[in-house]
Order: C-alpha cells, then structure tokens, then sequence
C-alpha cells in the first residue's frame, strides 16, 4: 500500500510526442509571391512565423495543450521542440534518452516515471528495471543547465546522484517518489555538491542506512531550501545539524520530519521556523528524557506562531493525547494527513471540528464511521478524501461502511475525489455519492475481501459504479472492486467515456466485461487488472486502442501465452512483457502469470530480466 500514501502527483497526461509531425504541411505560407514586385527583400515567411510562435509557446505550460501544438505541422513541431522546458515522460521504456535528449534541446525539468504501479504492492519482482542511469549519463552532457528531475518507481543508485550532483551547477529540486537502491551516501552527495538546491522531497522512497550523516552535508553558511521532506528515511538524523539546516534556511516552507524527531525536537525546529506552510511532525510522541517538563503548552504556543501553516502531516508514533495540542494551527488549514495516526472517533472530534477550511484529508478507518460523520459534518470545502484501513488483510475487521461513505457524500457536495477502503458496501450508498457529488473525477472504492456483493440485499455492486460513471460526468479515474458482472463493465464502457485510469480487481464474468471497457473508453491511458477471469477474448478486442495507450497491466487472469504473442504479431510496435514470479520456464505451462504491454518508439528494452520474456 506504499503507493496509496503518497502525495498526490498529476497521473493524466500522456507522454510526450516524440515521434514526427503528423499534423502535415511545411508551414510554408504563401507570402512570399509579393517579393516578385518589391525590390525589397522580405524575410523568409518561415523564419518569421517561427519566431512569433516560439514567443507565444512560451506563455503555453500545459503539456497537453503543447502536444497538440506540436502535431499541427513541421514548423509548430520545431518551434514547440525548441521553447520546451519541462519534460515528462510517463514510462521510461517509451523513448529512449537519446531520442529525448535530440527532440528537447532546451530541457531544463525532467519528470520521469519507471516500473508499473502495481509494483507498490509487490506484483512487480524485484530488479525488473527502470533504471536512471542511462537518463542521468545521457543528460550529463546533453543538459548542462538541468535544474529539476521528478523520478517515480525508478532504480536509483548512490552513484546516478552522486554524478547528478557533479553534473548541474545550477541543480535546484529533486524529487524521488517510491524510489529504491540508493542510500544516504548519495544523499549526502546531492546535499554538499548542490549550492543551489531548493527542493530535497524523498517520498516513500527506500533509502538504504550507509551510516552517512548527510544532514551536515549541507552548506554550513546558509542555504537556499524551501522544501525538505524525508519522512520515509528510517534511519537517525543528526539533529543538532538538522537545526542548524533548519535555522540557517530562511526560505523553507516545506518541512516533513521522519519518526526520530521526537515532539521535544519538532518543538525546537519550529521555534526556528515559524514560516513554515507546511510541516511533517515526524513522531508525535516525547523522546525518553524529554527537554521541557511543560513540553505540551509550548508545543501549543509553537503551531500559534506557526501562522503561515496550512498543510499538516506525519503524527507517526502518535501519543492522542497530544492532539490538543495542533489546535491553534487547525483554522487555517487547507490539508491534514492522519494516515499514519491510529486514533478513534473521539479524538478525531476534538480536531476536525476546528477544520473548517480543510480540502484535503486523509485517515485510518479506526476512526469509524462516527469519525467520518464528524468530518461530513464540519469539513464543507472538503475536494479530496482518503481512508486507509489499519488492517489490509481481506478478511481483517473494517471499521467503516456505507454509513460513512453516506454521510461524507451528503455533508461534502464539493467532493473531487475519493479512495474508500471497507469491507461492505451498498449499493444505495454508493448511488447516493453519485448523486450528491457528481463532481467527483477520481472515485476509488476498495472492498477488500473478495467478490462481496451488496452487504444490504445480497445483490452485485453493478448499479452502484454503474451510478457513478452515469451522474460523474467528470470521472477521469475509476477503481472497481466487490462483486461485479459483466453488466458494470457494459456500464463503465457506455458511459466512462472520460475515464483515463482504470483499475479492476477481483471482477468480472467473462471476456465480455473487458471488452465493452477496451470497445467505450476512448480516452483510457492506464488499465491495470488483477485476479479477474478476462482471457485472450478480452486480450484481443482491444488492438485497436492499445497504441493509444499508455500501458497494460494484466495478473493472475485466464492469460495464454498463445494469445500474448498473437498481440505481439498484429502490434509490433507495442511491447509485450510476460513476467513469471521465478526464473525456471515450464516450458509445458503456457498460462501467463503477469502480462505487462506498453507503447514504445525504441522496441524493447535492452536490460531484461531472466525471468521477464518479451514477444
């Protein structure tokens, strides 16, 4: 569930075009027959409408928006190559950093993503790939102003940031989400090399203890951070150097702590920093020989001074009776992480009450149902809601149920998005949220145990997601579990025509369900099944989208590696990935246990696993 507790990153947009102009034309206009009766020489029509659209491409950020720009002939495919900054490529296998790096001159942002989500719940083997090294070689000497890299789901080493680090003089913002292979050596590395740096955000990541203290790494005279986030380090800092970091940065904002900053320490540092907008309290208990006998009326007077506070997180190691404590800073927050804070619906009272102005929030689901109709009740700007279950077991006890869900989608109208874990649902319940928040555009009901119906009356869940994608004419993100017929994918396919991201678990009937999915989502990037009946049927009813698509992502289905490789022949442009839980090939076993297919303009990968076959 590491993935699910991340921040919130933008999941929708397609990767790059990094292909030719398919828009036609040359962008040769027909000026230039004045020439023939002016003895002046005009500038070449080209030239100039190049320059005037490179001035106004400037002004343009969205990605998507310049992807179309750069189809629309060869002169606007130059131009927007030419005034691209910001770089994102949804699947690191999809182009290589050489075709990259010939297209994108200009490249001063790279936003990078690896190895399929599914990896988060350990679907993916380990050392399946994704690896930085060939990007970070290749930009080296390609990018020599590079200020910023985002890296998801990618294999990093100590030594792809140590040569980062020598390779940018102006490096400012790393952020690494759901990362692993490097440890604190490389971080010390990017912390003492990088005068400039403003942004160091590890997120989730798995950070390897070198016993480096790579705190005092950085510069000693002052620095010019404004976000710092190492929550997912589970190794000791220095915190004598971390104040000290904290005090001589007077531009940091951000600021999220790991579980060995103590509530006595996080005191201290916010003491030095009451700029902070949004701060991680690490543990939120007092360390063994804590330092001040009235450390709780000095933490309450620490977050009144912290006026500028609107994002809270971390409460890791959480002593409830500390929660008071947060109160002065509740009024003006727009964000609250509770997700790793284990309190019921009593304590959760004492502080949500306070929160009027909340849009985010996210919790365990220890704090009931009665939990939730407190926040139903008090939290009326609320736009984004996760409840994470404290037991992930499938047949673990559930603390919420339809009655919260009812309560968030009668008291919260302005609801966006919604990931709900339980263990029984209705479909009354999920009808109601359809209806009184169809402005939701990410909707994620995880029922965990297997194949359970309307826990009400005994019926599918059909009608429920099949309200959602009829009233939710925005949904763009959809996640179906519990049990369903093929008459909910014949619902998603007739009227999920937004849907961008699909995931399906434990659903279906037959082959039929997927294909009115593959055959009615036009717009569908991301499809990712698991332990579902969808066979080669399926597999195949969607050739024609699947260049269209980012990827696919099929596990413990009805699979044959016949039907895989028939994909394969008809789409060789596509890459098609069966992956085995072990490396020995039965050679008389022709089911597929993970089937992983996605658009590439490269072919396959050259560093495959023994134990991944490309077709």
């Amino acid at each position: 569930m590491r993935e699910e507790k991340t921040e919130m990153s933008e999941d929708e947009d397609m990767t790059v075009d990094l292909g030719g102009a398919t828009g036609g034309g040359d962008g040769v206009t027909h000026e230039a027959s004045s020439s023939q009766t002016c003895s002046c020489p005009s500038p070449f029509p080209d030239q100039v409408l190049e320059i005037v659209l490179e001035n106004v491409l400037l002004f343009l950020t969205s990605r998507r928006d310049r992807n179309a720009v750069s189809l629309v002939c060869k002169s606007w495919y130059r131009a927007e190559a030419f005034t691209r900054s910001e770089l994102f490529i949804g699947n690191c296998y999809a182009v290589s950093p050489r075709r990259a790096i010939e297209r994108f001159r200009g490249v001063r942002s790279l936003m990078l993503k690896g190895k399929p989500r599914f990896a988060d719940f350990s679907l993916v083997p380990p050392n399946w790939g994704a690896h930085f090294l060939p990007w970070v070689s290749t930009m080296a000497t390609a990018y020599p102003w590079l200020e910023k890299v985002y890296l998801k789901r990618m294999s990093v080493t100590d030594g792809d940031l140590k040569l980062l680090a020598n390779s940018f003089p102006g490096f400012k913002e790393l952020v690494l989400v759901c990362c692993e292979g490097f440890g604190t050596s490389g971080l010390a590395a990017v912390a003492s090399e990088c005068s400039r740096l403003r942004v160091l955000d590890l997120i989730d990541d798995d950070v390897m203890d070198d016993e480096v203290d790579w705190i005092s790494c950085f510069p000693e005279t002052g620095t010019c951070l404004e976000s710092l986030v190492f929550d997912c380090v589970e190794c000791p800092v220095n915190f004598e150097s971390l104040e000290q970091l904290v005090a001589g940065s007077p531009s940091l904002r951000r600021l999220k702590l790991n579980r060995h900053v103590s509530l006595g320490q996080l005191h201290r540092l916010m003491v030095r920093a009451p700029q902070l907008t949004h701060l991680g309290t690490g543990s939120f208990s007092l360390s063994e020989h804590p330092a001040q006998e009235d450390q709780e009326a000095n933490l309450s007077e620490a977050f009144a001074t912290c006026k500028s506070l609107v994002c809270l997180s971390g409460f890791r190691d959480i002593v409830p009776s500390y929660l008071p404590t947060i109160h002065p800073a509740c009024a003006k927050l727009t964000s609250l992480n509770l997700s790793y804070a284990n309190i019921n619906a009593e304590q959760l009272k004492s502080v949500i009450c306070h929160c009027h102005k909340l849009q985010t929030f996210w919790v365990l689901d220890s704090v009931c149902d009665e939990g939730l109709q407190a926040v139903a009740a008090t939290c009326k700007e609320l736009h984004e809601l996760r409840v994470f279950p404290m037991d992930a077991r499938e047949d673990g006890e559930g603390f919420v149920s339809e009655v919260g869900l009812l309560a968030i989608s009668q008291g919260c109208r302005k609801l966006r998005s919604i990931l709900y874990f339980c263990q029984e649902m209705s479909n009354a319940a999920v009808v109601a949220m359809s209806q009184n928040c169809p402005e939701l555009v990410v909707f994620r009901l995880c029922i965990m145990g297997r194949h359970r119906p309307d826990h009400v009356t005994g019926e599918p869940m059909d009608e429920g997601f099949g309200a959602i994608v009829m009233n939710c004419k925005k949904l763009m993100r959809l996640a179906v579990s519990g049990l369903l017929t093929d008459k909910a994918f014949s619902y998603i396919g007739k009227y999920g025509k937004l849907i961008r991201t699909l995931s399906v678990a434990f659903a279906g009937d037959s082959d039929m369900g997927l294909t009115y999915v593959l055959e009615g989502c036009p717009k569908l990037q991301k499809l990712e099944i698991r332990d579902s009946p969808f066979g080669d049927s399926a597999l195949l009813s969607g050739l024609h989208h699947y260049y269209n698509m980012r990827f696919l992502w099929m596990s413990s289905c009805k699979l044959s590696l016949e039907g895989c490789k028939e994909v394969a022949r008809m789409m060789p442009h596509l890459v098609v990935e069966v992956i085995r839980d072990r490396d020995e090939v039965d050679t008389t076993d022709d089911a597929v246990e993970k089937l992983y297919m996605y658009r590439s303009l490269e072919g396959h990968r050259l560093d495959v696993p023994s134990y991944v076959t490309i077709l």
